[in-house]
């Protein structure tokens, strides 16, 4: 035997339990189940399963959301405008209970961008449309699809924009506060008889959350106000009322707050001043 060929022999034979290895490795990855890969100390580690707490949190949401979709088509309108509510609340939570238990993950991130889809694209949509919309034949469904489409639309641009935007701002208005607008109209309005004016307003709320979300309009996000630091006595007198204005009519209150949010992006766009050329510049 030659050289060359003992050398070929050994050199194969050195391969050969790298094939091995790797199928055992991906033996150990059970059907069905996340392998998600993670840096620990500056090393990639894989993780089997996902986070509990968190991730439940956003199922609830998604639930909230699916709930509105079926009793809009029983006719409960008002279980279905709440339903979003709880649903939006239960989206605020599922965020704050991953950070502050250090169970961030990508699974529950795009978890919750798809649960998000439904409780404030699809939800709301359906909600307005059987509300009110379904009378007007293909004006009805288009204005609903503008809606459908600028949550998603929305909501894929907010995940690549994750990072690289101010903090302090939303770029368009963000689907929770869409939904909320679309929600409150038919929680405030849908005891109401069906009349011209109120199928009208109903196409300019649904129709313009749509566009406002996939605008460039900025929006407070109001991530910059510190809630763990001290404030005056007053602070909770204030909450106090809040929330006694709530209880006193939630679907007026919150109808009117989230539409006034809504319309503050605009507004501020229009009417805030240019920036003043310096003197130099005006020479």
């Amino acid at each position: 035997m030659t050289d060359e060929k003992k050398d070929a022999q050994l050199s194969s034979g050195a391969r050969e339990p790298e094939n091995p290895s790797s199928a055992a490795e991906e033996c150990e990855i059970e059907p069905g189940e996340v392998v998600e890969e993670e840096l620990v100390e500056g090393a990639p580690v894989r993780r089997k399963g996902i986070y509990l707490l968190p991730n439940a949190l956003t199922t609830a949401s998604l639930f909230s959301g699916f709930y509105a979709i079926v009793s809009a088509a029983g006719g409960v309108f008002d279980n279905a405008a709440i339903a979003i509510f709880v649903s939006m609340i239960l989206d605020g939570l599922d965020g704050r209970v991953a950070r502050m238990t250090n169970t961030q993950s990508k699974f529950g991130e795009e978890y919750d961008s798809l649960a998000d889809m439904v409780a404030f694209g699809v939800a709301p949509g359906f909600v307005a449309f059987f509300w009110s919309l379904n009378g007007l034949d293909k004006i009805g469904w288009a204005i609903t699809f503008i809606y459908v489409a600028g949550a998603a639309l929305r909501l894929a641009r907010f995940n690549t924009q994750i990072g690289s935007v101010d903090k302090k701002f939303f770029v368009g208005l963000p689907s929770p506060a869409a939904a909320a607008c679309v929600a409150g109209l038919v929680w405030c309005f849908q005891s109401f008889e069906p009349s011209a004016w109120l199928t009208f307003l109903t196409m300019v709320v649904v129709g313009g959350a749509g566009v406002l979300m996939v605008s460039n309009v900025l929006y407070r996000s109001f991530k910059d106000l510190d809630l763990r630091g001290r404030v005056p006595f007053a602070a909770i007198l204030l909450v106090v009322l809040i929330f006694v204005v709530i209880a006193l009519d939630p679907a007026t209150v919150l109808f009117t707050g989230f539409l006034i949010y809504a319309l503050s992006g605009p507004a501020r766009a229009l009417f805030r001043g240019k920036p003043r050329r310096s003197a130099g510049a005006d020479k």
